[in-house]
């Protein structure tokens, strides 16, 4: 643990805090354990009052709307997933047997939902004060990025008029999946192109989930 300390940039008081923050549901139903899902649940309040107040600080011009739109982009699995890789939480998530046997220590939403606990851990430990230090450190760059597209056409019109180009299409977005406990799902959806499935995003809300698909088409197609 002490290099994922290292990694992350605070050193727990409490070492429990840390190591309930990394244990998956499939590890703790299987070891009589405390999951990370209650941590997961507050880290997520937090992170998102924190990034809210920074963007209400930093982009004082912006409407309500836009401040919606930018937090969004960056309060989203594929943010927290891109963190969880540069500190290689993989490494020391603990996950169930059959978890681990499906690559569940790599899964995104996993790996997402264990940045949100490490937060909330934080908080537990050493306060407000540093646990906004670790979101802000972790998330600062991709905020100043997704900043740059604030006030323009969001993925599902870029996506919808990049296809027209080439004629009538008939395009679509479907919820394949949902996951979670009701106050804290995550939603997969799929964005399909004359029947044919173009990408899948996945979002804490169907829309950001059909958003992320949307990117994730661009991305395909480009």
């Amino acid at each position: 643990m002490i290099n994922l300390e290292e990694n992350i940039g605070y050193t727990f008081k409490d070492k429990a805090l840390l190591d309930e923050a990394l244990t998956h549901t499939s590890y703790a139903n299987e070891h009589h354990v405390s999951s990370n899902e209650k941590l997961e649940f507050l880290g997520d309040s937090i992170l998102e009052f924190i990034s809210s107040k920074y963007l209400y600080d930093k982009y004082p011009k912006l409407k309500e709307g836009d401040l919606t739109k930018l937090r969004a982009m960056v309060v989203c699995e594929d943010s927290l997933y891109k963190v969880a890789k540069r500190h290689n939480i993989s490494k020391y998530i603990k996950v169930g047997h059959s978890e681990s046997i499906n690559g569940g220590q790599n899964k995104p939403t996993i790996l997402a939902d264990s940045i949100e606990a490490i937060i909330a851990a934080i908080y537990f430990d050493g306060g407000l004060e540093k646990a906004e230090e670790f979101i802000l450190i972790n998330l600062q760059s991709a905020i100043e990025i997704a900043s740059k597209n604030v006030g323009q056409k969001d993925y599902k019109t870029v996506l919808q008029e990049k296809l027209q180009k080439n004629g009538d299409i008939d395009l679509e977005y479907r919820i394949i999946d949902e996951s979670g406990p009701d106050h804290d799902k995550t939603f997969t959806a799929e964005v399909i192109l004359n029947n044919k499935s173009l990408a899948t995003g996945t979002g804490k809300s169907k829309k950001l989930a059909e958003m992320q698909a949307a990117k994730k088409a661009l991305e395909v197609i480009q």
